[in-house]
């Protein structure tokens, strides 16, 4: 008896000979559609419940119109990040900010004062390298009614024309002022000594009065001013401050919709300006700024700010063996930076 297990001995194959055949072997039968036909299914499959209908088929891949836009960070990518931005909605203004910062931070606030919000709504760009001065002098651009618009482009030609710069970098103030001057044909004012004592108050009306302030500041890994010694020597524009008060002044501002005690000046009404806290007061100032590596506006502590500006005073050492060339004045970083600002206003008559 054969074992169910095993198989018939397997018959023997002839080896293949290439000679000439009998010529009387039979043609072959022609083939019967019948032995193409599939066998019928296993029993049990009959009788189990019908199969799932298959999945659609995956979509065609998009086409090169319809393709997802790649993250984009520079100017030469600016058209696909402005697609990019305008998907996304538009960029937040400055009190949706504040109102965003002032719920988020709130142990940065002092409960005991009310807020006052002076800002102005400035464009987002991101720069490209070492371009954060000239993409700020862009930014500040759209504060002072320039009769036409000066795209970055031309402020990084005109800049290497001049010498301020070898790729965008700016590490004078001087020249950033006299840059300003001949492409945005406004009022350039080089603030020296810091940003405390005398020039104090002076920034602050700058601000109230609704003109940018360039800043030139340490950048820390979230933006903030920090202390490195100028190393991470970095430019942001202020366009609004945010000042803490004992008492609004009235009439003439309004209080926030969604905040309670954040109040805003009433657009086209007179106002008083409201007295400001003294420089020993600490956490009552704070700059809103934006800068080129975020379209989001900032709230900077104002010492913060004056404490990053004043120790700005060497160059950095990463930058000086990265084999790149750099413009920097006679006197280097401090000369340069240490220390100053710049007061942008409208050319007088141009209102």
């Amino acid at each position: 008896m054969t074992s169910p297990c095993s198989f018939p001995p397997k018959p023997t194959v002839p080896p293949i000979i290439h000679e000439t055949q009998d010529t009387n072997i039979p043609p072959p039968l022609p083939l019967n559609p019948s032995d193409f036909a599939l066998p019928s299914p296993p029993c049990s499959l009959q009788a189990s419940a019908p199969l799932p209908p298959l999945p659609p088929p995956p979509p065609p891949p998009p086409s090169a119109v319809e393709a997802v836009l790649p993250h984009v960070y520079g100017l030469k990518n600016r058209k696909l990040l402005k697609e990019a931005l305008e998907k996304a909605g538009p960029a937040p203004e400055g009190r949706d900010d504040v109102r965003r910062l002032l719920k988020l931070h709130k142990d940065r606030f002092r409960s005991d004062l009310q807020w006052i919000l002076f800002s102005a709504d400035l464009p987002s760009l991101i720069q490209e390298g070492p371009q954060c001065g000239l993409v700020a002098l862009w930014m500040a651009g759209a504060l002072l009614s320039t009769p036409d618009s000066v795209s970055l482009e031309r402020l990084v030609q005109v800049a290497k024309e001049r010498g301020y710069t070898a790729q965008g970098e700016m590490f004078s103030v001087a020249d950033m002022a006299k840059l300003a001057q001949e492409t945005l044909g406004c009022q350039a004012e080089l603030l020296c000594g810091g940003l405390g004592g005398p020039n104090r108050d002076r920034v602050l009306q700058h601000l109230i009065t609704g003109h940018p302030l360039l800043i030139p500041y340490d950048e820390d890994f979230n933006h903030e001013p920090c202390q490195k010694k100028g190393h991470k020597a970095h430019w942001a524009v202020s366009a609004g401050v945010l000042i803490g008060v004992q008492n609004v002044p009235s009439p003439g501002y309004i209080e926030d919709s969604e905040l309670s005690g954040l109040f805003h000046p009433v657009p086209g009404a007179p106002h008083q300006p409201p007295s400001f806290p003294e420089e020993s007061s600490p956490g009552a100032i704070f700059l809103l700024s934006k800068q080129g590596k975020s379209w989001h506006y900032q709230l900077w502590n104002y010492s913060q700010v004056q404490d990053s500006n004043l120790q700005l005073t060497d160059f950095s050492p990463a930058r000086a063996a990265d084999g790149r060339v750099y413009v920097v004045p006679a006197g280097g970083v401090e000369a340069g930076l240490c220390g100053q600002a710049l007061l942008l206003r409208p050319q007088e008559g141009s209102h």
